[in-house]
């Protein structure tokens, strides 16, 4: 399609302003049609964006992706305010094992089908070592939309949470067998201590900040006080991570842990996030979108397919078996597997990652993982609000 920014020049603040005013006339469309707002927002991005009419162009992306950050770090950190003692005194261990079994068995079906079909079981394993990371985001704007709530909705917010550690661990695995097929010897040390520092280190520095969060809070009573704290801990959190290679939105993760289990405004804290969060999200959802590349999905063949429909066959599988096996809610066994379908940041990092690892691969994987991501992404929020009403959790008017 003709590229409307050649004769079209914005810049950075009309930029902006498009993508929030594009975002809410999609939301807004989108509603009309019982779709969630966060689906319309990321088809307003895709409109705008390199793929369709150029308005948002790549560098412009890239330079807002500061953005993005932002959103992940008060999604998370949004996220760490439902993990609550009391939660798990209530529920037990049951989700982290259902964050394990929906992990594996994500990597597990997409090997299993592509190893055979392929023939190629290197390929196969770094591929489907990816499949079992979930993109937490569109989820949580789908819950918050519709204010769900209930077993499955409590289940799933934890699940996402856990799912970024299971997913790491996962692709380390994974990706250690393939290079040990390939004939690349490591030590365990060398494969294992990149994603116990990223993860544990995360998790520890993240309480510690929760920890030092509390002093002010103590001192700092006005909401515009707390607002300041609130954004200045979360972006120390973003730096902290970045300086040292952690997990992003495990810290952020962590640090709202700590509010939620340790101070008793947390309930004030968390309707502080909810009013300046919205056009961040909305803005982040949008460049989402627009990064999307539509022209990938001729190029992924079989082994894309494979892996689009496998992975969420696995979660499936792994997200009921696990659920049986810690006697949750009928509800959960049922629902819960379709609603870890969205999958995009990690993934997309996960991929990187493993073509730098394996360059042979590098461009096929590359392809499949964009693919997915542009699948996964606009049809992965509908399937949540689906899975949550038949649930009983959403009651729209």
């Amino acid at each position: 399609m003709l590229e409307l920014a050649q004769y079209i020049k914005l810049n950075t603040f009309t930029d902006l302003a498009l993508m929030i005013f594009a975002g809410m006339a999609m939301g807004r469309l989108m509603k009309k049609i019982k779709l969630p707002n966060v689906t319309g927002y990321l088809v307003a991005g895709l409109i705008l964006g390199p793929s369709v009419l150029g308005l948002l162009s790549a560098d412009f992306l890239d330079a807002i992706s500061i953005i993005s950050d932002c959103a992940l770090g008060f999604i998370a950190f949004s996220i760490g305010n439902e993990f609550k003692i009391t939660f798990f005194k209530r529920v037990g261990v049951t989700p982290i094992i259902i964050a394990v079994l929906e992990s594996f068995f994500a990597v597990v079906a997409v090997a299993a089908v592509l190893i055979p079909v392929t023939g190629n079981a290197r390929f196969s394993l770094v591929l489907s070592s990816i499949a079992a990371a979930t993109a937490p985001a569109a989820t949580i704007m789908v819950i918050k939309q519709y204010k769900a709530k209930g077993p499955v909705t409590e289940t799933l917010l934890s699940v996402v949470a856990l799912d970024d550690a299971t997913a790491l661990i996962m692709y380390s695995v994974a990706t250690a067998v393939a290079g040990a097929l390939s004939g690349r010897s490591a030590s365990a040390g060398e494969l294992l201590l990149p994603p116990v520092k990223e993860i544990f280190g995360a998790l520890a520095v993240g309480a510690a900040l929760g920890f030092i969060f509390l002093i002010p809070l103590k001192f700092f009573k006005k909401d515009g006080n707390r607002t300041a704290l609130e954004v200045g801990f979360i972006f120390l959190g973003l730096g902290v991570s970045q300086l040292f290679g952690l997990s992003s939105l495990l810290l952020c993760m962590a640090l709202g842990a700590v509010i939620a289990n340790f101070s008793p405004d947390v309930g004030k804290l968390m309707d502080i996030s909810d009013r300046i969060t919205p056009p961040v999200f909305m803005l982040f959802f949008v460049a989402s979108g627009a990064g999307l590349n539509i022209k990938v999905l001729p190029t992924v063949g079989l082994a894309g397919a494979i892996y689009i429909v496998f992975r969420v066959i696995g979660k499936m599988i792994g997200s009921s078996l696990g659920a049986a096996i810690g006697k949750a809610d009928k509800n959960i066994r049922k629902y819960l597997g379709p609603a870890l379908m969205p999958q995009a940041g990690v993934a997309i990092g996960l991929s990187l990652a493993a073509g730098s690892a394996f360059p042979e691969y590098a461009s096929q994987i590359r392809a499949v993982i964009l693919c997915a991501t542009l699948i996964y992404e606009l049809v992965g929020p509908g399937v949540a609000k689906t899975c949550l009403k038949k649930a009983g959790e959403i009651k729209e008017a």
